[in-house]
C-alpha cells in the first residue's frame, strides 16, 4: 500500500461519513464526493434504529457513540401492531435502560457524523458518472464536468443507484413488487393527537393482506406516515402524483374497509405525498475483485428496508476502514473487508425477503398478522418496515 493511499468515498451518507471518520481516527486522508449541493439540500429522511450488535460497533469505532447516545431516543424502540380494525395486537416496548436499538433522526446523526470530520473533507456538488480501474492499480474518478482524478482505492457508498457499481457489476435495482407512499405530520401531540396516541413514542404497523400502514415518531413532534402496499410500480397510472387530493382518494381506496381511526392517517396528514417503489438487487449479489474499487451499504446490498440497510451501511464502512488500516496493501484489505461483508449480506438479504414475504404476502388474508417467527412475543421487533430514508 502507498505511504499515504489516496481513498475516495462517493456518497456522504451513513456508511461513506463512518468509514472516513474511521480512517481520519488513524490519519489516513480521505476524500468524500457528494452530488449533493450542501448538506441541507434535501430532507434526510426518518428515524433509524441503530443495532448494538451493528451500528453500535461502527459508531463507537468511530467515535462518536457517546454523542449518538445523547442524540437518541431510548423510548423510541417502543412498538405498537394493529389490525386493520384498529385493534392492539402487539404492544413491545424495551426495559429500563435497555440501548439495544434507540432511535436517532437520520439527518441528526448525519450532521453528527459530519461534524466529526476534518474540515474539507466532503466536496459538495460533485456528480461522480464512472469509475473505471487503471492498468496497474488504483482507479479513475470521472466528475459530470468532464474532470477525472485518480486514487489508489474509490468506494462506492452512494446508494441503490450507484454509479460506481458498474465498475464491478452489470446488476440492475429492480422493483421488488412493493410500494410505500409517504406522508407526514407535525407537532404531532397538539396538532393530531388522534395521530399521536396510535404511534406512541416510536412505531406503529397496522396491517392486513399485502396491505399495511406505518407511522414512525421522529423527533421534535414530527411523525412520518407510509401507506405500505403490494401493486404493479404503475398502481399511480392516469394519476397525477403531485394531485395530492386526487392521490389521498385512491389511498382511501385502496384501504377501503379499514378503521376511521387508521384512515386519518392518509386523510389528515400536512402536504402531499411522496411515491416511493421499493428497489432491490439481485440475492446473491456479488463481483469478481477488479482492484482499487469496492461498494458498502445499499450500493453493495440494496434489499428491503426492513430496518437493517443503514446499520450495514455502517458496519460496512467501519470495517472497511479498519481493514484498510490493518493491510500493508489495498488488494490484501479488500480481501478481508469483502470477505466478511458479502456472506452477512447474503444472509441479511434472504432474511429481509423473508420478512417482506410474511409482513405483506401477495393475499387480502387477515390470518397470520404478526408471526412469532418474526417477532418473538418475548423480544422487540428484530426490523421493521418503517425505517425508510
Amino acid at each position: 500500500m502507498p505511504l499515504t493511499p489516496r481513498i475516495a468515498i462517493v456518497g456522504a451518507g451513513p456508511g461513506g461519513l463512518v468509514c472516513a471518520r474511521v480512517l481520519q481516527r488513524h490519519g489516513v486522508p480521505v476524500t468524500v464526493f457528494e452530488r449533493e449541493a450542501d448538506p441541507h439540500s434535501r430532507p434526510q429522511g426518518g428515524t433509524l434504529d441503530i443495532h448494538e450488535e451493528t451500528g453500535q460497533v461502527a459508531l463507537r469505532a468511530a467515535g462518536v457513540f457517546d454523542a449518538f447516545l445523547a442524540l437518541s431516543r431510548a423510548d423510541g424502540q417502543e412498538w405498537r401492531l394493529y389490525d386493520r380494525r384498529a385493534t392492539l395486537i402487539r404492544h413491545d416496548q424495551a426495559a429500563e435502560g435497555d440501548l439495544s436499538r434507540p432511535e436517532i433522526d437520520r439527518g441528526q446523526l448525519r450532521t453528527l457524523l459530519l461534524d466529526s470530520l476534518a474540515p474539507g473533507t466532503v466536496r459538495w456538488g460533485h456528480c461522480v458518472r464512472a469509475v473505471t480501474p487503471l492498468p496497474h492499480s488504483g482507479a479513475r474518478l470521472h466528475h459530470d464536468d468532464r474532470t477525472a482524478e485518480d486514487f489508489d482505492l474509490v468506494i462506492g457508498a452512494d446508494g441503490a443507484w450507484s454509479q460506481v457499481r458498474p465498475a464491478l457489476s452489470d446488476a440492475q435495482p429492480s422493483y421488488a413488487g412493493v410500494t410505500m407512499v409517504e406522508a407526514h405530520f407535525d407537532d404531532v401531540d397538539h396538532r393530531h393527537p388522534g395521530i399521536a396516541h396510535l404511534v406512541g413514542p416510536g412505531t406503529m404497523l397496522a396491517k392486513a393482506g399485502r396491505r399495511s400502514l406505518v407511522l414512525q415518531r421522529n423527533s421534535n413532534g414530527h411523525v412520518r406516515a407510509y401507506a405500505i402496499f403490494r401493486a404493479p410500480q404503475d398502481w399511480h397510472a392516469g394519476l397525477d402524483l403531485a394531485d395530492t387530493e386526487a392521490v389521498r382518494a385512491r389511498l382511501l381506496a385502496q384501504y377501503q374497509g379499514w378503521h376511521e381511526s387508521l384512515l386519518d392517517i392518509v386523510r389528515d396528514n400536512e402536504g402531499g405525498f411522496v411515491n416511493r417503489p421499493m428497489f432491490v438487487l439481485p440475492v446473491p449479489h456479488t463481483w469478481q475483485r477488479v482492484p482499487g474499487i469496492t461498494l458498502l451499504g445499499d450500493a453493495a446490498h440494496l434489499m428491503p428496508p426492513v430496518g437493517v440497510g443503514a446499520n450495514l451501511a455502517l458496519l460496512d464502512g467501519a470495517e472497511l476502514a479498519q481493514a484498510v488500516i490493518d493491510h500493508p496493501t489495498i488488494d490484501e484489505a479488500l480481501d478481508a473487508y469483502e470477505g466478511v461483508m458479502l456472506p452477512r449480506a447474503l444472509d441479511n438479504a434472504k432474511t429481509a425477503e423473508q420478512m417482506l414475504t410474511t409482513l405483506l404476502p401477495d393475499t387480502d388474508s387477515d390470518a397470520a398478522a404478526f408471526p412469532d417467527a418474526i417477532w418473538p412475543a418475548n423480544a422487540l421487533p428484530d426490523a421493521s418496515p418503517a425505517h425508510i430514508s
